[in-house]
């Protein structure tokens, strides 16, 4: 099942989330090579600052999807004012649907 992250960042976390990037980046390296990690990248603000961040994952449930949006390292680092995990149906230039 596939499900949507939808991580806004707390305010003033700019630091936060320039200090962890390579972690964060390394996490989403490891999901892909086992096929958890459909696609992911920053949100931007009005500066084109990152201001939080989309994901899409295959987990096996919601309990799951939690357990991997916990251990991101940007969550582990406190940089998430909130994290909204929603399932999702890839309908739409979804490649693996060919």
């Amino acid at each position: 099942m596939l499900f949507a992250l939808i991580c806004n960042d707390k305010p003033d976390h700019l630091a936060v989330r320039t200090e962890t990037r390579p972690d964060h980046l390394a996490y989403l390296k490891d999901l892909n090579s086992k096929g958890a990690l459909k696609f992911a990248g920053p949100f931007v603000d009005a500066d084109g600052k990152p201001s939080g961040t989309l994901a899409v994952i295959e987990a096996e449930d919601r309990a799951a999807a939690e357990a991997i949006a916990a251990s991101d390292p940007y969550a582990k680092a406190g940089l998430f004012a909130r994290i909204e995990i929603r399932a999702w149906n890839w309908v739409v230039n979804n490649p693996a649907a060919g």
